[in-house]
């Protein structure tokens, strides 16, 4: 049993007498004015930061007179608050006593509860009393050295008129009426005088000149650059899973993908780096950030993965990561905006300031959500590092949606374009843009053992659809050309469903529901035909069923698709036409593999059905899309596009002593002469380069494609003068430099030449009727376009 000492109980009883209602609100209020002094305090020096200048003492906020009369205020009512307790607890303890019944005795350590309380209170008003008259004298010793620094170099604190920095008394302006608007600011030391504003503008931003007084030592002391460290081929690619991170179920999906393509990535390295042999390849800081998935930009894809949702963009983002960790690169991944303000160096605020560090990283691989959130939150920085900046970009961006001035003034400006890279800095998923870099992915490659089991399995008469989301199966008219293939095949579908078959789905169509990639690759080994509704566009799944054996059957698009006439483009910067619902097998592949029909015909329909049943093909995959063909691809990039360096070939205006062109002995084209000297600089190799005179009304894209080549943006500098007009017999009666994205051209009627006043707008993309475009083509790397014949 539990004993309780009774002298506990009159201790307790009378604590609860002694602190009434109205001394616990009097002592609530003084610890109240205790905690805001000192948390104002607290703040106040907190906001001092080491390493300060005399500049940034916060005197429009405690370096007034207001401020010591606060702090003498406070100590004041303390010290009023504490004699009025102290009179009340003496009457207190009067009528306590008197209600004891003469019982004075009490022991040594048992005191009168509000005489202990009593004295913590004083104790604490004298510590508060001797706070403020510290804080009082350090004020006193601040202002004073702030009133000394200001009267000796207020004229050092005047914005300077220097013709080299024309820029700085209009920001100096802009910071006195703005610089509150972003904690940034602060953050960098501004306090709202002339010389912060100054120092601000001159060492973390480059608006305005350095100050003579300041000491230039640890502004202009750059940090010492790496040492180089030469890229080693890698084949296990256990650490990379761990950087890919976790707990989305599109990182799930990206890393089993992974994980099951690592033989391929690792034999891959071994076959390119026997072809690169001794080439040296030096190791870059690459930030890979993934925008599409972050919280902020949405991460619609995520919920969908395991919905039949579009898997693309994964796929492409899995094989992007793999290559470059394979290639031996350094890896940094991230999917979250707070990740990317932390391996940034982004500073606290709203994204007004520069960030706090040099850029640590040589490359960021990125798409345009993470684009548009480095923009918001990195600065000028954006400006100085995007250069850097490689932007994954499915379907494209042509040069007249990317330039911000031309696309507002002549209606090609949308929700996704308009950033002012160089049009190469952006990267496509296949290559229908010459204009811009040509990524990929990869499709699983098939030893010749599999490839003979598959043949031996195939069944004749079995077709699998493609599309795993219902609502892909609502074309109408399917029913039309789904019941001549009916007669011919069985047929099959993956169609996402949770409990009960989708009603879109025609009964005849044997559906397995969603497959794992594992399942759905033994599906394809099985299947004869694999047939596309006209959606998605552009997607993997073709080359993964001909690269397992299928023939792939595909509808014919009449008028083409653009953002003209069809909502899926509209808003995606291009005015590219589709012709088919993957252009690139159509182009690149074609019969036996590929067959593209007008599927709203059903004699020719039924007829391409017949004729891919006699058909025989083998598995194929172009080398593009092989894991060494994509590594071969990345590495020639990493190494050779350098958008941070001025353009070399001169913009016209300037005239070269000699032409490096000669007219080809069939007078058709020009070609780089050979003894004419190469540019330094030029990569594609000048000496690939082949100028054609494109037919009126014809694209650079489609004249090179004619002739077997593909059209070479980076080439246009050297054409962009009236001598490659000469050379190629076009008469110019003037000539004359304009911004559009179809210079240089030349015009008829009239006979003007016209040339290009804007790098950023040389385009292979565009044609217009009157113009006959001067266009740069060059040879390609068999199974390998985006690379030259000798670009390795």
């Amino acid at each position: 049993m539990i004993t309780v000492n009774p002298d506990g109980k009159i201790m307790v009883r009378r604590c609860l007498v002694t602190l009434r209602p109205f001394r616990l609100f009097v002592l609530g209020i003084g610890f109240f004015t205790l905690c805001f002094l000192m948390t104002s305090l607290g703040g106040q020096f907190s906001a001092r930061r080491l390493g300060d200048s005399p500049f940034t003492i916060r005197t429009e906020v405690m370096g007034g007179p207001e401020s010591r009369g606060v702090l003498r205020k406070m100590s004041d009512l303390l010290e009023l608050m504490v004699k009025r307790m102290d009179a009340l607890a003496r009457l207190e303890n009067v009528s306590e006593l008197h209600r004891a019944g003469g019982d004075l005795h009490f022991p040594a350590d048992r005191m009168p509860p509000g005489a202990g309380l009593m004295e913590r209170i004083q104790a604490i008003a004298q510590n508060v009393s001797d706070i403020a008259v510290k804080v009082d004298q350090i004020l006193r010793h601040s202002l004073l050295l702030h009133s000394k620094v200001s009267e000796g170099r207020r004229d050092q604190c005047e914005a300077p008129s220097d013709p080299k920095f024309p820029d700085c008394s209009g920001k100096v302006e802009w910071m006195r009426a703005r610089w509150t608007s972003d904690p940034c600011y602060a953050f960098f030391g501004v306090d709202g005088t002339e010389c912060s504003f100054l120092i601000y503008l001159s060492e973390v931003e480059w608006f305005c000149p350095p100050l003579p007084w300041r000491n230039q030592t640890a502004a202009q002391r750059a940090p010492k650059p790496l040492p180089k460290v030469q890229a080693v081929f890698r084949s296990n690619l256990s650490h990379l899973l761990d950087l890919m991170g976790s707990g989305k179920e599109s990182l799930i999906f990206m890393k089993k993908r992974t994980k099951r393509l690592t033989a391929q990535w690792a034999l891959a390295a071994q076959r390119l780096a026997q072809k690169l042999g001794a080439t040296r390849r030096d190791q870059k800081q690459i930030l890979v950030h993934i925008g599409f998935l972050t919280e902020e930009s949405g991460d619609v894809f995520s919920p969908r993965v395991l919905k039949g949702g579009p898997l693309g963009e994964m796929v492409q983002w899995a094989d992007i990561l793999a290559a470059l960790y394979v290639l031996g690169h350094g890896l940094r991944v991230t999917v979250s905006l707070k990740e990317l303000q932390s391996n940034l160096g982004v500073p606290p605020g709203r994204g007004s300031c520069p960030l706090t560090m040099p850029l640590p990283f040589d490359l960021i691989y990125t798409d345009y959500h993470g684009l548009q959130q480095m923009k918001q939150h990195m600065g000028l920085s954006f400006k100085k590092y995007r250069c850097r900046i490689r932007v994954i970009d499915t379907f494209g961006t042509e040069p007249a949606y990317n330039h911000e001035e031309y696309a507002t003034l002549h209606g090609y400006r949308t929700n996704w374009g308009y950033w002012n890279l160089n049009p190469k800095q952006f990267m496509t998923m296949f290559p229908h843009t010459p204009d811009n870099s040509f990524m990929g992915f990869v499709s699983e490659e098939l030893n010749e053992t599999e490839k003979q089991l598959i043949k031996g399995g195939k069944a004749s008469n079995m077709a699998v659809v493609y599309g795993k989301e219902a609502s892909i199966w609502k074309l109408q008219g399917k029913e039309k050309f789904l019941g001549i293939l009916n007669k011919y095949m069985e047929i099959h579908g993956t169609v996402y469903y949770e409990s009960q078959r989708p009603p879109e789905v025609p009964a005849f169509v044997k559906n397995h529901g969603l497959l794992p990639q594992p399942e759905f690759q033994q599906l394809l080994r099985k299947a004869k035909l694999f047939i596309g509704f006209g959606f998605p566009y552009e997607g993997p799944a073709p080359l993964e069923a001909i690269a397992n054996g299928c023939i792939f059957l595909q509808s014919r698009f009449s008028p083409p698709h653009s953002s003209l006439n069809h909502e899926f483009f509209r808003g995606k910067p291009t005015s590219r036409e589709v012709f088919s619902q993957h252009p690139y097998a159509e182009n690149f592949i074609g019969k036996p593999h590929v067959w593209t029909v007008d599927y709203n015909n059903s004699e020719e329909f039924e007829a391409a059905i017949k004729a891919i049943m006699r058909t025989q093909v083998d598995p194929y995959l172009p080398y593009e899309y092989t894991c060494e063909g994509m590594l071969e691809r990345i590495h020639a990039y990493i190494q050779h596009q350098d958008f941070c360096i001025a353009p070399g070939p001169a913009l016209p205006g300037a005239h070269t002593p000699q032409s490096p062109f000669v007219l080809a002995p069939n007078a058709t084209h020009l070609e780089w002469a050979r003894n004419a000297s190469l540019a330094p600089a030029a990569w594609p190799p000048a000496r690939s380069l082949r100028a054609w005179l494109a037919a009126p009304g014809k694209a650079c894209t489609d004249t090179c494609l004619d002739h077997g080549l593909i059209c070479e943006p980076s080439f246009f500098p050297f054409l962009n003068s009236q001598d490659a007009f000469l050379k190629l017999q076009v008469p110019c009666d003037s000539t004359e430099s304009e911004m559009n994205h179809l210079y240089p051209a030349f015009a008829q009627p009239g006979q003007e030449c016209y040339l290009q006043k804007e790098p950023l707008l040389f385009s292979c993309a565009g044609s217009n009727s009157k113009y006959r475009r001067l266009c740069p083509c060059r040879d390609f790397r068999k199974g390998q376009v985006a690379l030259c014949q000798g670009c390795l």
